[in-house]
Order: structure tokens, then C-alpha cells, then sequence
């Protein structure tokens, strides 16, 4: 069986991407596909002795429908998305042009309606000029139709293919609804009554409307392609090859694994690799989520796309191209993109049935009063008023208007939600799985614990420390005074908050993989760091042994701090939990979630952090490609996930959970990944993210059931159903009114999600 990604153009809608995994999926030797509408790109899996490429993409485009081999290569991808900005350009170009006829037609139009009723120049008098009254309608919907010509360029060609979609469905009720109403223009001089049968506005409107959600839709795709891009630029594009010595700067692309390569303090490092010589201190953050620096020397793993912090190293590069960590993570994204939620499959089953059965039957009604003995203009009013009633506009709003309110909700209260799949998966969420370093944690390390000789001093909030605590810290500070190491900037934000006069230095000394060493006027010689840093440097360093595994044990780095050839004390930092951590863990749990964290440190700190959390589960040790395999394993068990995260190495679990969500403080490739982002990095925010979602569906079930209860009585009363007993017949003015009612309530049902609290 062969796996292969393609490339397909020509969808608008759910229904279109329905009838391309339908037609694949009906060829002899395909096992499935899968089509992602966002993406444009159908997963198929098929025999290669049964079915051919050429074969897949005749099948494609007999349906309708574009279709090429998928190849990431880079400037395909800059080439793609050139047409993307451009097609987002021209469609708002169109929008807003036809905004600016369709207010003016609204006005003209439906003034006369109005509990008081809006003025008009006399030429344009509906009584005493009826045909000109007609006519500035005509004049400003025709420009409309011209604007909003996609639908009927994609609409009428997928009708006459057998896959009809929303577009038909546009194309077919505007244009009955447009024709409708040029025929009783044409009719206005025999009879004036006729004016009163105009649904220019109806077209005109129902067209703008979908246009502006079409670019809605249009404006997010592009979210996730920029999240790729954004992780694929971590990798430079250049780097230092050594050859017999000699340094020369290549293109990444011209590596080749066993290459050797020079990284400097600073740089970026382009390729997963062994250091073969030298030692340094390597920002991985970006990849694995911890905030520590992880300290290299001869034999050392490195990942392309982390920051080589300091020190200078040699890497012999063991992996190039699509063989690296970080393009395995970009495939793991890309992979999970393709995979459909459920929520998408049910929509393209409800699109794929709806648009057909409303068609067939205004269609077959039409016929049935044919055949019955009406004349041709009692059966085009009955067709007419069974597609101007069924136009899916309180269908079409009954979702989007409840997902505007209740992300405008969201948002007031700092929940930025991506889309509505995601508001709507939101409240099916009974895991939730919680990144550590950012999320459950403040994601930078802080001093809090100083141990001298005169006591312990622990973080709770109050300074100053006692004297020797004092003088500890000090020296510590003046140690770390001319590092950037996240450790340093610990110390040294930690003496700023006590107001320490930090003594000059004379002499600095990074010693890479131990600490540091400083000469001070004041002081002599001072050594900060590891253990072994203080045993080769003290006297006393064993005493403070005990102190320093105790440390460990909470998860805390010890710091020994050496003066003179005596050790003073040790400093413990930590990447401490937030304050709210707790307490949103437990009003999840109270909720029905489970919760789980994930983290890439060891399992004695990831237990001492989940205890502090209260989580049920900790799964310790995770690597940076593992985490979305740890979320497919769960969704695998039937779970409904919510993945919460801040970094990059967390974007693919974001995307392959059923929601992602993002602290808002995290990389922005987590954010550009997530569904969700809590903009106050708050972890409440996730408890109060799917109580929106909970609020939310149950108003669009609500406005779902008005839309097709309206649908439900309507459409038969359209097609003349009551006429054979009662004499009465739906004319499309009162069909128009019955869907413009129906709109009314389900965007009024909507708006009463503003004054919800979460």
C-alpha cells in the first residue's frame, strides 16, 4: 500500500470535500482518504498495482474538481503562499464593494418597512414609481451577483457533475429569487401590484452574506501554514563546514551527514548532530519545552533549530533533510492536519444530504403540479418559494452567529478561540493534558531557597534575607553579573529585588559544563556552580552535601557558592507553579476532567510539581516527538483531549489533539498551532474555556432546531402541500419573510450569550 499527498483546488465547501473522498474511495485499491477543506490536501492510501496517480487525478477532476501531487518543497511553498495572500486580497476587494451596494439596496428596499418609514426621493416612490423603484434595485443587485459570481462559476458546474454543494444551493435560490423578480419587473407596467413581488434584496443579501463568511473562512486558513513556516525558520539557512581545518559557510542543503560543522556562542544550530569536540550550553527550550540550558561536551546529542548559548563546539552532523527532529515535527503536524475530526465528518454528512433533498424537492414539486394540471407559473412560484424558504441562511447562521457571540465572550474574558470546530469540540473534552515548564510552571527559573550558615531562607515573599543569606546571594550575584544563562539571570533578578551592591569583578571565567569563576577586590576568588566545582575548589563542600540532595529532591538546581577556598552556602532555583495551577487543576477534576501532565524532566521533579498541582496523572521523560503519540495513545481510548501548552515542541500535540490550546505567553508557534489561546496565561482559563463551549452548543442546538423547524413546516407549506385542502398557497414574499424571520430568531437566541458569565 502506498501513502501519497495531494494537492486539491476548485473546494468551497464540507459537501466538496465530501464528494472527493467519495469518488476516491470508490476506486478499486484505495484503502481511504482523507481530505482536509483548511489545508486543501486529501491523505489517500491506495494499491499501486490496482491504481495509478494519473488514475487518482482524472477520477478528481471528472468530479469537478483540480487535483496534483503534493510536493513540499520550499518554493512551492512560497509560491502557494503568494496565491494564498492574493486570493484573500481580491475576496475582501469584493466584499467590501459589495457591502457598499448592498446597504444602499437594504435602504431602499426595506425602508418603506419600517415602523417609521425612511425617506426616498419621489422618483424613487415604490406607489408612484414603481417601475423605477424596481429598477434601482436591479441596478444595485446586479454588481452584487457580479462580486459574488464564485458562486455560480462553482455552483452550477458542480450541480451538472452530480456534486452539488452549498454553492449550488447559493447559486440556484439567489438566481430563482434574481430571475423571479426581473420577470415581475418586466410584468410591473401591466400590473403595479407586481412591485410588491420583488426579492432583489433576498438575492443580493443571502449572496453577501456568504462572502463574508467564505472570507472569514479564507482569513484562518492560513494559521496553520504560517505555524509551519514560522517552525521551519528556527533552522538557519547557513552554516560553518569544516573541511582539513579550514572554515567555510555552505547552504544547510549542501550538508551531508558526517560533515563536520563549527557552531559559535550565539549561533543557531542547522542539523541534529554529535559534538565531537569543545562544550557549550545549549538553549533546546525552543524544541523541548524546559527552560534550562542542557550542557554539551564531546558525545553530546544536538538538535537542529536550538541556540548554541555559549561555548564553541564541532558537530559531526547525523541527520539532514527530512530525517531531523525538527522536520519529523513539522511531518507530525502536517500529519495531524489531515486527520479529520469527527465533528468535520458529521458536517460533510449533513452538507452532503441537505443541499440534494432541498433541490429535489423544490424540483419534484414543481413537477407534481405540472403534472397536475397548473400552468407553468403556478409550478415556478411553487420552485421559487421552496428554495427562497429553504436558502440556508437560518441554517447557514444558526452555528456561525452563536460561535461570533460566544468567541466575543471568550475574548472579553481573554479566551481567544480559532474556530468553531474548536468551540464545538470544547464541551466533548473529558482529558485534559497539561505541559509543565510555562503552563503549570512560571516557565523561567527563580532563586528560591538560600541556605548559609545562619538558616534557610525559602521563597514566600519577603526580603530582605538575614546577613550571611545576604552576603551569599551578593556573591552569587557578582559571579553571574556577566552571564546570560537563565540560572544567572535568576541570581542576578533575585539580588535586584533585595537591592544588593553587586562588588565590581576583575577577572571572569565561564567554565562550561560546571559554573563560573570571578576575582573580586572585595572577596578573592569566587566559584559558583556544580558540586564538583566546590569539592575541587573547597574545604568544607561535603557539609553542604545533604543540604544540596535535598534540594535535588524537590526538584530545585543547587548552586554551590565558593569563596577564599570556603564554601558559604548553596542557592536552589527552581521553575516555580503558578499560583492559580491548583486551584484550575481541581475545578477541572470537579468537572468530570482528568488530568494529566506531561513533562520532559526526570520523574523525581515531575512527581514533586504534579503533587503540587494535583494532577491524577504525570507522565515524566517525554520526548519533544512523543507528545503527540502520548495524545493519539489517549484518543486511541476513546478520550475527547484537550492538549494545553506554551512551546514549540508542543505544537504537534496542539494539533493532534481534538482541541489545542495555547498559554498566551508561549512560543508563537504553539500559539499559531493552537485552537485556543488564553492570552492571561491563566490556567482557570481552560476550566472557563470549556464552560464556553458548553454555553455555546447548547445555543446552536437551540438555533438549529428554529432553523429547521422552519424548514421542517415551511418547505412543505412552500411546496403546496395545504393548497389541495385549504386553498392556501405560500407566495415566495411570504417565504422570504418566514426566512427572514427565522434568521431573526436565531440571531436574537444568539445575542443572549452576552450576558452569560464564566
Amino acid at each position: 500500500m502506498k501513502r501519497e499527498v495531494y494537492k486539491i483546488s476548485g473546494m468551497s465547501c464540507a459537501a466538496c470535500s465530501s464528494a472527493v473522498e467519495r469518488v476516491t474511495r470508490r476506486m478499486e485499491g484505495v484503502a481511504g482518504s482523507d481530505v482536509n477543506l483548511t489545508t486543501g490536501r486529501m491523505q489517500i492510501e491506495y494499491d499501486e498495482t490496482c491504481v495509478t496517480p494519473e488514475q487518482i487525478i482524472r477520477k478528481i477532476e471528472k468530479a469537478g474538481f483540480g487535483a496534483q501531487v503534493y510536493v513540499d518543497d520550499k518554493e512551492k511553498r512560497r509560491k502557494e503562499e503568494a496565491a494564498q495572500a492574493e486570493e484573500l486580497s481580491s475576496a475582501k476587494r469584493r466584499l467590501v464593494l459589495a457591502i457598499l451596494f448592498a446597504v444602499p439596496l437594504l435602504y431602499l428596499s426595506m425602508g418603506h418597512m419600517m415602523p417609521v418609514p425612511l425617506p426616498l426621493p419621489g422618483f424613487l416612490s415604490m406607489e408612484q414609481h414603481p417601475m423605477a423603484f424596481a429598477l434601482a434595485q436591479l441596478v444595485f443587485t446586479v454588481p452584487i451577483l457580479v462580486f459574488g459570481r464564485n458562486f455560480y462559476v462553482r455552483g452550477f458546474p458542480a450541480l451538472f457533475k452530480g456534486n452539488p454543494n452549498m454553492d449550488s444551493l447559493v447559486a440556484i435560490g439567489t438566481m430563482a429569487a434574481f430571475l423571479y423578480s426581473l420577470v415581475m419587473t418586466v410584468m410591473i407596467p401591466g400590473d403595479m401590484h407586481h412591485v410588491h413581488q420583488l426579492y432583489y434584496e433576498s438575492a443580493a443579501v443571502v449572496v453577501t452574506l456568504v462572502m463574508l463568511g467564505k472570507y472569514m473562512e479564507r482569513r484562518s486558513k492560513g494559521k496553520t501554514s504560517e505555524a509551519i513556516k514560522k517552525l521551519m525558520a528556527l533552522a538557519p539557512d547557513t552554516a560553518i563546514r569544516l573541511t582539513d581545518g579550514k572554515e567555510c559557510e555552505v547552504a544547510v542543503e549542501e550538508l551531508l551527514p558526517g560533515d563536520m560543522i563549527l557552531l559559535r556562542a550565539g549561533s543557531r544550530i542547522p542539523l541534529d548532530g554529535i559534538v565531537t569536540a569543545g562544550e557549550g550550553s545549549v538553549d533546546e527550550s525552543m524544541l523541548t519545552g524546559e527552560s534550562l540550558p542542557v550542557e554539551k561536551s564531546e558525545g553530546s546529542e544536538v538538535i537542529g533549530g536550538s541556540l548554541n548559548y555559549d561555548g564553541m563546539l564541532t558537530v559531526r552532523v547525523t541527520r539532514t533533510g527530512a530525517d531531523t527532529t525538527l522536520a519529523k515535527i513539522v511531518q507530525l503536524m502536517e500529519d495531524a492536519q489531515g486527520k479529520k475530526a469527527p465533528i468535520s465528518k458529521l458536517a460533510d454528512k449533513v452538507a452532503g444530504v441537505f443541499v440534494p433533498a432541498v433541490m429535489a424537492v423544490a424540483f419534484a414539486a414543481a413537477v407534481v403540479w405540472l403534472v397536475a394540471g397548473k400552468d407553468f407559473s403556478f409550478a415556478l412560484r411553487i420552485f421559487v418559494s421552496v428554495l427562497v424558504i429553504a436558502c440556508p441562511c437560518a441554517l447557514g447562521l444558526a452555528t456561525p452567529t452563536a460561535i461570533m457571540v460566544g468567541t466575543g465572550l471568550g475574548a472579553q474574558n481573554g479566551i481567544l478561540v480559532k474556530s468553531g470546530e474548536a468551540l464545538e469540540m470544547a464541551q466533548r473534552v473529558d482529558t485534559v493534558v497539561l505541559d509543565k515548564t510555562g503552563t503549570i510552571t512560571q516557565g523561567k527559573p527563580e532563586v528560591v531557597e538560600v541556605w548559609a550558615d545562619d538558616g534557610l531562607w525559602q521563597a514566600d515573599g519577603s526580603l530582605p534575607l538575614s546577613g550571611q543569606q545576604n552576603k551569599l546571594l551578593l556573591l552569587a550575584a557578582a559571579a553571574e553579573a556577566g552571564s546570560e544563562h537563565p540560572l544567572a539571570r535568576a541570581v542576578t533578578a533575585m539580588a535586584g529585588r533585595g537591592k544588593l551592591a553587586v562588588p565590581e569583578v576583575s577577572e571572569f571565567k565561564s567554565l562550561t559544563g560546571y559554573g563560573v569563576y570571578v576575582r573580586t577586590q572585595e572577596y578573592g576568588e569566587i566559584y559558583l556552580g556544580k558540586a564538583e566545582l566546590a569539592q575541587e575548589h573547597s574545604s568544607n563542600a561535603a557539609q553542604w552535601h545533604a543540604g544540596a540532595q535535598e534540594l535535588a529532591a524537590k526538584g530545585r538546581t543547587p548552586m554551590y557558592v565558593v569563596a577564599d577556598g570556603v564554601t558559604l552556602g548553596i542557592i536552589g532555583v527552581a521553575d516555580t507553579i503558578k499560583e492559580t495551577s491548583a486551584a484550575a487543576v481541581d475545578a477541572l477534576k470537579k468537572d468530570g476532567v482528568r488530568v494529566y501532565m506531561l513533562t520532559g524532566d526526570n520523574e523525581r521533579t515531575a512527581g514533586y510539581i504534579g503533587a503540587q498541582a494535583h494532577v491524577d496523572e504525570i507522565v515524566a521523560q517525554v520526548l519533544p516527538q512523543d507528545k503527540a503519540k502520548i495524545i493519539e495513545k489517549l484518543q486511541k481510548e476513546g478520550k475527547k483531549v484537550m492538549m494545553v501548552g506554551d512551546g514549540i515542541n508542543d505544537a504537534p500535540a496542539l494539533v493532534q489533539a481534538e482541541v489545542g490550546c495555547a498559554i498566551g505567553s508561549g512560543s508563537d508557534i504553539a500559539i499559531d498551532s493552537a485552537d485556543v489561546v488564553l492570552m492571561k496565561s491563566d490556567l482557570m482559563d481552560v476550566h472557563r474555556a470549556i464552560r464556553l463551549s458548553r454555553l455555546t452548543i447548547r445555543n446552536i442546538r437551540q438555533n438549529l432546531f428554529w432553523a429547521f423547524f422552519y424548514n421542517t413546516v415551511g418547505i412543505p407549506v412552500a411546496a403546496g402541500l395545504l393548497y389541495p385542502l385549504t386553498g392556501l398557497l405560500l407566495s415566495p414574499m411570504l417565504g422570504g419573510f418566514a426566512m427572514s424571520l427565522s434568521s431573526v430568531c436565531v440571531v436574537s437566541n444568539a445575542l443572549r450569550l452576552k450576558w452569560k458569565k464564566l
